[in-house]
């Protein structure tokens, strides 16, 4: 009986302590960007004032329709790991249109997880050095746990969400 009480308590403990864990920071920089430490959403980009650059961002961008053909081909094989910056201009060209381009493809909100970084490149949770993050975005494609390719900033094409879309697709046929 004491086994059962000390298991239900360790529990209920470990609930507690990650139930006040935050999952981001919310300062202000010097040029006066709101700037997320953490884990965001698509919504909060697209319902904060502060982030008029993505719903922006979204309107004036059509998607490249083979990018929309690749992202759909491995949309329930693989997940993918976006540290962006809310401050940064990098970021607020890219994430709209690589967010533009996964829904159009149908690809599941749930296996996109946006992690925002300082303008040190600094996340909660040690994230962005566990992952090596130098400069943002980096867009992380991921099957099974380990990391099957990324681009970062514009990649090589300057088009990142057409190379996230192809690493998608390649990830498929694996």
């Amino acid at each position: 009986m004491k086994k059962f009480f000390f298991f239900a308590f360790a529990i209920l403990s470990v609930q507690y302590i990650f139930a006040q864990t935050p999952s981001a920071e919310i300062s202000r920089d010097s040029h006066g960007n709101k700037v997320v430490k953490g884990f965001l959403t698509k919504q909060e980009l697209l319902t904060d004032t502060a982030f008029a650059w993505f719903p922006s961002g979204q309107k004036s961008f059509t998607p490249n329709a083979d990018a929309v053909k690749s992202f759909a081909a491995g949309k329930d094989a693989v997940n993918i790991l976006v540290f962006g910056g809310t401050w940064c201009e990098d970021t607020h060209m890219a994430l709209p249109h690589f967010f533009v381009t996964a829904d159009a493809a149908g690809f599941s909100p749930d296996r996109i997880t946006l992690i925002g970084v300082d303008r040190s490149k600094k996340t909660l949770y040690n994230l962005s050095e566990a992952f090596g993050i130098t400069n943002v975005p980096t867009f992380i494609v991921m099957k099974n746990g380990k990391e099957i390719g990324r681009v970062v900033e514009f990649g090589t094409t300057g088009y990142p969400e057409r190379e996230v879309a192809e690493m998608v697709a390649g990830a498929a046929k694996k």
